[in-house]
């Protein structure tokens, strides 16, 4: 998923359209997480990017995604760009 959300909609209060995102994007990985996954992996990664646009998107964990969006929110800008990439997760043995 690569796309520009808009926190702004003439028809619903600012933050109903911020759950609105949120359950988006939830509904997203929810969905990328029931895929089958490759032989050999443990389970499904992602690969997150936030940002107000494409160029200032900056790397973050999956787990700070809805602590970005009320970030964002909070600040008052209109739209911001998220990007969530599924991949093959492998667990790494500690010594």
């Amino acid at each position: 998923m690569k796309k520009d959300f808009k926190l702004t909609d003439p028809k619903k209060a600012p933050a109903r359209q911020v759950d609105f995102v949120k359950h988006e994007i939830s509904k997203y990985i929810a969905r990328e997480r029931r895929k089958t996954l490759q032989s050999g992996s443990e389970f499904w990664d992602f690969d997150c990017k936030f940002g107000k646009d494409k160029e200032s998107a900056l790397v973050i964990h999956v787990a700070e995604i809805n602590k970005a969006i009320d970030q964002v929110f909070l600040s008052g800008a209109e739209q911001f760009y998220i990007e969530v990439l599924a991949r093959p997760g492998y667990r790494v043995k500690k010594k």
